[in-house]
């Protein structure tokens, strides 16, 4: 019987983790196959742990890792990933915005060959108009930026076959943008569609900052097309500034040339004050990842680890 692995981040999540298990153990108990539910714990302050600690003693098949701080969602994600233990993996998160109802599905795909089958969203429920506007603008830069498509709509829910688990623990880099390194691996992918629900319960972790925050994490992790910017309009501008001082010396030489005004000479010292600013501000992204990179300190580091044990039956 082949083995499947639910990988579960979670912080401060403690109103909806019974929850969720009773709603994953009723859909995998027909799935037909030996499963084991792994719930990282991203630094939870609540009764996240207690909860899942609960669960543990009551089915073996619940493990956890307990990390010794709040790392980010991403960071959670990669420890789950680096402590996987099946043939195949699947990544959910815990507020059920992601119906769980998909993974007889997904399971079939990759019965059929597929090595990853990603989860894909028709409608967004719950969720601003910004927010929706904002998240389909970031897939449609990224994807114009980076040289590898990253689907649009399509968060972290999907199921991995193992050698693709496999081929992302390899890659390291301390800025994590996942759905690019989902993306980055390649292997044979197949899209299922739903439409996502308003969260079951808990309120979500991501504001505003944050999510720019993550957006710029995925550009600059996969595209140096920013810095070709500041080059492009640095020399658009340096261009144009050489042809207007040649316009002026001409017209100095024939016609005698006016005094510059002092309001178009401070436009001018602003303009290309700003533009410099901003090109320093886009080298300087990419410098402090590097210099991130550069202390090669773990991704993450674990406080507890007690892992699942694969039964037909529940203890």
């Amino acid at each position: 019987m082949k083995k499947l692995q639910i990988i579960v981040p979670v912080f401060n999540e403690q109103e909806v983790v019974d929850i969720f298990y009773e709603k994953m153990k009723q859909i995998l108990s027909t799935c037909g196959v030996q499963w084991t539910i792994l719930f990282v714990d991203d630094g939870s302050s609540d009764g996240t742990v207690s909860h899942i600690e609960f669960l543990r003693h009551k089915d073996s098949r619940v493990g956890f890792i307990s990390l010794s701080r709040n790392f980010g969602k991403e960071y959670a994600l990669t420890a789950g990933l680096d402590h996987a233990d099946a043939d195949a993996v699947v990544v959910i998160d815990v507020d059920l915005q992601d119906p769980p109802e998909l993974i007889p599905q997904m399971l079939q795909e990759w019965q059929k060959g597929y090595d990853v089958i990603y989860a894909t969203r028709r409608k967004r429920e719950g969720e601003t108009y910004l927010k929706k506007a904002t998240a389909s603008w970031f897939y449609t830069v990224i994807n114009k930026m980076s040289k590898i498509s990253i689907p649009k709509d399509t968060g972290d829910y999907r199921l991995m076959d193992i050698k693709a688990v496999r081929a992302i623990n390899k890659l390291r880099e301390s800025n994590r943008f996942m759905k690019g390194i989902f993306a980055w691996v390649g292997y044979k992918q197949k899209a299922i569609y739903f439409d996502r629900k308003e969260r079951f319960a808990g309120e979500t972790k991501f504001n505003m900052r944050k999510l720019f925050s993550f957006a710029m994490d995925g550009i600059t992790s996969f595209s140096y097309v920013p810095l070709k910017f500041a080059t492009w309009i640095g020399t658009a501008v340096a261009l144009f500034s050489f042809l207007y001082g040649i316009k002026v010396i001409l017209k100095a030489l024939i016609f005698g040339g006016d005094p510059q005004g002092y309001p178009t000479m401070m436009v001018v010292i602003l303009f290309l004050g700003g533009i410099q600013l901003m090109a320093l501000g886009i080298i300087g992204e990419y410098l402090g990842r590097l210099f991130e990179e550069n202390k090669q300190r773990p991704l993450y580091l674990i406080d507890k680890y007690h892992p699942p044990k694969a039964a037909d039956k529940e203890d």
